[in-house]
């Protein structure tokens, strides 16, 4: 039988290398933006979810608007990423 320290120890070994990598960090905020932008677009969700604009849900309607105004440089990033991740590493 495995203990709760064994388990967790074990999830946290599979999560090591992604976190503590700048490309995971890069990934998930890539990630962030595009989501919270295609959010903006969903009329209930942009209501709901990006209507604040301080403090923690702040957060979401910030990265929403930096996915709309620079969806190029979004774009272009993401696609560097998918190629370094696919090819390179």
């Amino acid at each position: 039988m495995l203990s709760s320290n064994q388990i967790s120890s074990f999830f946290l070994s599979l999560l090591h290398p992604s976190v503590y990598s700048f490309d995971g960090i890069v990934v998930f905020g890539l990630l962030f933006i595009c989501t919270c932008a295609y959010l903006k677009k969903v009329p209930r969700l942009n209501s709901w979810l990006l209507s604040e604009k301080k403090g923690v849900w702040g957060v979401f309607y910030k990265a929403a608007v930096i996915g709309t105004r620079l969806h190029h440089a979004v774009a272009i990033t993401c696609l560097s990423m998918a190629l370094y991740l696919v090819f390179l590493k």
